[in-house]
């Protein structure tokens, strides 16, 4: 274990964050917020640790997988701690569990909250709040590497890879750093688009900044008690619009800009991704038509309700736990499944289910046929065994951590389907799920200790698994 590169790399991280929380400190001057001054003092501090931890670079900046794995699960969680001091030491959340949850909640894009009154809250904690959707979207990780050269060779990749959506992770150029460029590029660029539809469609300046960074970062986090219920249609369509655009694949995108629009229409997973979105839309609305003055209507909150859940945004413009049985039960199945591969969304990832409907049919082909050889592709592309190995491997993981932390959240004794859903929105870093953790409750009323497993499930999710894990296996610490 090379620690020197680790407390190199970690020293940036707070040197990054110092640097990230200049924008809350900005809002407070213009809205004139006392308040701003806990986000200068967490600042200074982060600044202070990171000048120390990076003003001699080590020797050896060999990153390995271990490495790698390690410094972006501590790296998170290290960004969270910090990122939770303003709301802290300035009382607008009092117990410093609810803190770290709001900003676990924010950085892993979960959207889940604490909160019963958001509207209380200061404009600059708003702000961060939301503007930690956008950081912890594309991963600042991925912005390191874009902008500093850390380990340089091919290190990076084992960087990349630890925080990177998805069972695979490829470069879209030979350098990891220009491809962690051009990621941002096109992160930043869809944000200014939505950005600007949102401000000609006449929303404030200050709201179209909250609500284009947790859209971009499928974060979830609204600056409104109703979430997003009492903006008009038209922006409500917007943020369904790009909710759903920042789920695809950001290779799809990429292929668009090199001009290579035949790949790019030619992607397997966006299209089953759009093909399950069409569909959930279209059995829900009918199956809600009773609910709403129209059948237009039902559509429009089918599909908010549909690209807000399967993107792992968690916006709401309508008590979705109010609606029957069947649309619930759609709107579950959709958190287990998830974004795309390589987008800012959560949940096991629709390339996943690919790949686990692949083998499931290459399984029972082989019943029938046992001689046959078949070859598990996708994209066109031969899958490799280690790709599918390590979707087995997430799989069980996943069970594992979502059956430990399903048992011991019930200690808290409430019932099932809360409990189930509170899990499955944390893990698959939605945001709300149903009964007393619904669209129009929070997460208040858990225990520190269900807190504290709920914080561990939204890292882990948004992690993949394994570079959390990993902290606690006694092998990873031996020296090499």
């Amino acid at each position: 274990m090379n620690i020197a590169i680790i407390r190199y790399f970690l020293g940036w991280i707070m040197n990054v964050e110092a640097v990230l929380m200049l924008l809350p400190c900005l809002t407070a001057l213009v809205y004139k917020e006392a308040n701003g001054i806990y986000f200068v003092i967490t600042l200074a501090v982060c600044g202070a640790i990171g000048i120390l931890c990076t003003f001699r670079k080590p020797k050896n900046t060999v990153f390995y997988a271990k490495e790698g794995f390690v410094s972006v699960a501590l790296s998170w969680i290290l960004l969270s701690i910090f990122g939770a001091l303003p709301f802290y030491i300035s009382g607008e959340i009092p117990r410093f569990e609810d803190a770290l949850f709001e900003v676990i909640s924010g950085f892993t894009t979960t959207g889940s909250s604490i909160l019963s009154d958001v509207e209380a809250l200061s404009r600059c904690m708003l702000l961060w709040r939301s503007f930690t959707h956008w950081v912890g979207g594309m991963g600042v990780i991925v912005f390191m590497l874009a902008v500093l050269p850390l380990a340089g060779g091919g290190y990076n990749m084992h960087i990349m890879r630890a925080e990177s959506p998805g069972p695979s992770v490829g470069k879209l150029v030979p350098k990891v750093r220009s491809t962690a460029k051009i990621l941002y590029m096109l992160y930043f660029g869809i944000t200014v688009v939505e950005i600007v539809l949102l401000l000609f469609s006449g929303m404030p300046l200050f709201d179209t900044l909250c609500l284009s960074f947790g859209t971009a970062g499928t974060g979830g986090f609204g600056i409104l008690n109703d979430s997003i219920a009492s903006y008009t249609h038209l922006q409500q369509f917007i943020i369904t619009v790009f909710m759903i655009l920042f789920g695809v694949n950001f290779n799809v995108y990429y292929l668009f800009l090199i001009r290579k629009p035949k790949e790019a229409f030619g992607c397997e997973e966006a299209r089953a991704y759009l093909a399950i979105i069409a569909l959930s839309i279209i059995m829900i609305g009918f199956n809600v038509r009773h609910l709403f003055p129209s059948l237009l209507e039902a559509f429009h909150q089918a599909a908010f309700q549909v690209g807000s859940i399967i993107t792992t945004t968690g916006y709401a413009t309508t008590d979705f736990d109010q609606w029957p049985e069947f649309s619930k039960t759609i709107l579950v199945l959709l958190m287990f499944v998830g974004a795309c591969a390589g987008s800012t969304g959560g949940g096991m990832k629709v390339s996943r289910i690919l790949i686990a409907v692949k083998q499931v049919k290459k399984e029972l082909g082989n019943l029938f046929h046992p001689q046959s050889v078949k070859i598990l592709k996708l994209e066109g592309k031969k899958l490799e065994h280690n790709i599918v190995r390590s979707a087995n491997a997430y799989f069980l993981a996943y069970f594992f951590v979502f059956a430990a932390s399903l048992l011991l959240v019930s200690l808290d004794n409430f019932d099932f389907t809360t409990n189930f859903t509170a899990v499955t929105a944390t893990i698959n870093n939605i945001g709300p799920g149903l009964n007393l953790v619904g669209p129009t409750c929070n997460f208040g009323g858990f225990s520190p200790f269900a807190k504290y497993i709920f914080m561990f499930d939204m890292l882990a999710g948004r992690l993949e698994m394994f570079p959390m894990l990993l902290l606690f296996a006694p092998s990873t610490w031996k020296k090499n």
